[in-house]
């Protein structure tokens, strides 16, 4: 049996609030709620479009550190501040993840941690064996 393994992005909310970006447990990958965070810790400029590719280049990365692809993940949940971007931050997770189909949710949200982010995403991921 694999030891559990985690990976963490930078963001300043993993040390503050004492959580892993990702865990693998043996073959599965879970990603936490990922906001649009840069390298710096400010926020990803632009609409929710922007936003979510940040979000899906976060999670991609944390997935391949713990030995995983795109390819792998099973279910994802989208959560957005306002329902006017769910058709751009749809088609931004078609770009990264259409090729796996997962299950997916999106999901309206009151706010989210910081005021100016529009969406959150979080990922599961089964890496075959």
């Amino acid at each position: 049996m694999r030891a559990r393994q985690r990976t963490t992005s930078g963001s300043p909310f993993e040390a503050t609030f004492g959580f892993a970006r990702a865990v693998r447990e043996d073959n599965r990958i879970i990603v936490a709620g990922t906001g649009p965070v840069e390298p710096d810790g400010s926020t990803t400029p632009g609409g929710a479009a922007e936003q979510a590719a940040r979000c899906c280049t976060i999670i991609l990365a944390a997935i391949e550190e713990l030995g995983g692809s795109a390819a792998d993940v099973v279910r994802t949940r989208m959560l957005l501040t306002d329902p006017a971007d769910q058709d751009a931050v749809g088609a931004v997770h078609a770009r990264f993840f259409a090729e796996a189909r997962p299950a997916a949710t999106m999901a309206g949200v009151a706010w989210l941690c910081r005021p100016e982010w529009r969406v959150e995403i979080e990922a599961e991921a089964v890496v075959r064996q």
